[in-house]
């Protein structure tokens, strides 16, 4: 069985999020994912829901086996528990792989890291949480 990793802020889901997704899905058995913790989030703007409540969204989806909230210290603590074979970032997420390879390899952690798929949106399609939130308020305030 192929366990699969995949990880992300996850606020307000939309289409770019379940694409993330269900390709990390197609790439093993079972799917967790990782949901960031708030606090943790320091690349953008702090989440607009709370990390047990886009960790249920999460969960909710079809592809996803089990969601987990990240640890609040250690990034890498959820990722020795479940011990994946795989995992996927995003197309776009800003990691640096090379880092990131160096890091597992020093917990002890013998996995592969693979990039997602880009999404190509229709044309009235919002992929980032950013546009989302822009076009409420451009709307609404």
């Amino acid at each position: 069985m192929t366990t699969v990793v995949a990880q992300g802020t996850f606020d307000v889901l939309h289409p770019g999020h379940v694409h993330y997704l269900s390709d990390a899905a197609s790439m093993g058995d079972r799917l967790h994912v990782i949901v960031a913790r708030s606090e943790n989030v320091t690349h953008k703007p702090e989440p607009i829901l709370s990390g047990n409540q886009r960790r249920a969204m999460v969960d909710a989806l079809a592809v996803v086996d089990e969601a987990h909230l990240g640890h609040p210290e250690d990034i890498f603590v959820p990722i020795e528990r479940i011990d994946p074979d795989v995992i996927v970032l995003g197309y776009d997420q800003h990691h640096d792989e090379a880092g990131l390879k160096r890091a597992l390899r020093d917990r002890g952690i013998d996995c592969v890291i693979r990039r997602a798929s880009p999404r190509d949106p229709d044309s009235d399609e919002l992929c980032s949480t950013g546009r989302i939130i822009d076009r409420i308020v451009e709307r609404r305030c």
